[in-house]
């Protein structure tokens, strides 16, 4: 059996444009927490930077995570997000928790 996948991904959007990242976020959420393997899939601003946030998706395994990445409106929104995002998203995978 494959271990669950986490990812920690920082967003930064432009400065007066994080309504467009919640916007896209809010349309995202539902269809992508109905996909096999999603088990968690939010989005949290972070304290004190309206333009920063942070998402966080937990995965069954790699193959549901690339699936997911793989949809159709993921493929949208990842070519949409350069409008109001400030660069990138940095993707963080995490490991294991330490006891």
């Amino acid at each position: 059996m494959s271990e669950q996948l986490k990812l920690v991904i920082l967003i930064q959007t432009k400065p007066g444009q994080a309504a467009e990242q919640i916007a896209a976020f809010t349309q995202l959420a539902p269809l992508v927490r109905a996909e096999a393997g999603c088990l968690q899939y939010e989005m949290h601003p972070i304290a004190g930077d309206e333009n920063k946030f942070v998402l966080i998706e937990t995965w069954t395994s790699q193959a549901a995570l690339d699936a997911h990445d793989a949809m159709p409106y993921m493929i949208e929104a990842d070519a949409n997000s350069p409008s109001f995002r400030a660069g990138p998203a940095t993707v963080l995978f995490l490991g294991p928790v330490i006891a």
